[in-house]
């Protein structure tokens, strides 16, 4: 069942909103940990090369799920 903004409860607005702030802060600490460090850069390199070289397992092989 999909509500409308103005059918919620204070309680499940304020839920919503916390939610949605925690995402958008930890995507801007990731945005600032990548503009400001190297190694972290470096890092996503190595892991898109692995990935196009096909040095990567799927989901099944690591978990066996």
């Amino acid at each position: 069942m999909t509500k409308k903004i103005n059918e919620l409860s204070e309680e499940e607005f304020s839920f919503l909103i916390k939610g949605i702030v925690k995402e958008t802060m930890e995507e801007i600490s990731e945005d600032i940990l990548a503009l400001t460090s190297r190694e972290y850069i470096k890092s996503i390199e190595e892991a898109r090369k692995d990935y196009k070289d096909g040095k990567v397992k799927e989901f099944v092989e690591v978990f066996g799920v």
